[in-house]
């Protein structure tokens, strides 16, 4: 089977992530070479759950929620593979993670993984994401196919 043509959104996002709203964290793929390499968007909302907590006076997006939308967009490189499609990929861990700038509601978050290791269900990736031309975080992200 194919994996589907860029761009693509949410519907198709949710046929490959098990993830779902509230916690889908990308809204687009824009770019996508399975097993590789994929850029996806999300959109930063002012009506986020986590916006009347995070913080009251002055919203940002905690980076927590970075961190999972990098890995996220990550997932869908692998899970789109033919031989990992209807599985879970697991967070792992991060290392070398590194918040740069302030996210907060209307921001457009452009996220990047490449996946540079691979050996049986474990892999890893480098994961960034910007705002426009800044970046607002990077790590090196461990994941987990389910057998």
């Amino acid at each position: 089977m194919q994996p589907p043509a860029v761009p693509f959104g949410k519907d198709v996002i949710a046929s490959i992530l098990p993830h779902r709203d509230p916690l889908l964290l990308i809204d687009e793929v824009l770019e996508l070479e399975p097993g590789k390499r994929v850029v996806a968007s999300w959109a930063i909302r002012d009506d986020a759950f986590w916006v009347p907590g995070h913080f009251p006076e002055r919203a940002v997006l905690p980076g927590v929620l970075i961190v999972e939308s990098m890995a996220q967009t990550g997932a869908v490189a692998v899970l789109v593979e033919e031989e990992n499609r209807g599985k879970i990929a697991f967070f792992a861990g991060i290392d070398d993670c590194r918040f740069k700038r302030v996210v907060e509601p209307g921001d457009v978050l452009t996220l990047t993984c490449e996946i540079d290791a691979v050996r049986g269900p474990i892999g890893r990736g480098k994961a960034t994401a910007h705002v426009g031309d800044a970046l607002a975080a990077r790590g090196t992200l461990m994941f987990a196919v389910e057998r």
